[in-house]
């Protein structure tokens, strides 16, 4: 599978992701929301800024995931303390991330810039989009 992957461009993701400093990124949600439960090492990510750009700039392949059980706030809490490390997660992120009750954590490798392309992007909103092959959608 192919996954395209909106990085926090305020949080400089993309940029910490392709010098290396990063090298994991999360999701989170109150129940079971994408990418949850469907993400498999060695997958692709293609990743972007949540600018409004539409313009995909990187790519890496996931070298590990943990998807949550159910989750008290402080267990969630637990899990992004100890993986701060490859996460590297500003204080704006932290806040939004802690106390979600499902997290999913996936970590990358090989990440760098590829050619930019744009995709064709239905009226989905969500910051993880789930694809067979990335060349469905290229435009």
């Amino acid at each position: 599978m192919d996954h395209i992957v909106y990085c926090d461009k305020k949080a400089k993701e993309l940029s910490r992701l392709l010098s290396g400093e990063q090298t994991m990124v999360i999701r989170g949600a109150a129940g079971r929301k994408l990418p949850h439960g469907r993400v498999a090492i060695n997958d692709t990510v293609y990743l972007l800024e949540n600018d409004g750009s539409g313009i995909i700039r990187a790519k890496g392949k996931v070298s590990s995931v943990v998807n949550s059980e159910k989750l008290s706030s402080e267990e969630s809490e637990r899990i992004i303390v100890e993986n701060m490390k490859q996460l590297k997660l500003t204080e704006a992120q932290k806040k939004r991330w802690i106390g979600k009750r499902y997290l999913c954590l996936v970590g990358l490798n090989d990440i760098h810039e590829t050619e930019p392309f744009s995709y064709v992007r239905e009226k989905n909103m969500d910051d993880w989009i789930i694809v067979d092959s990335i060349e469905d959608i290229k435009k």
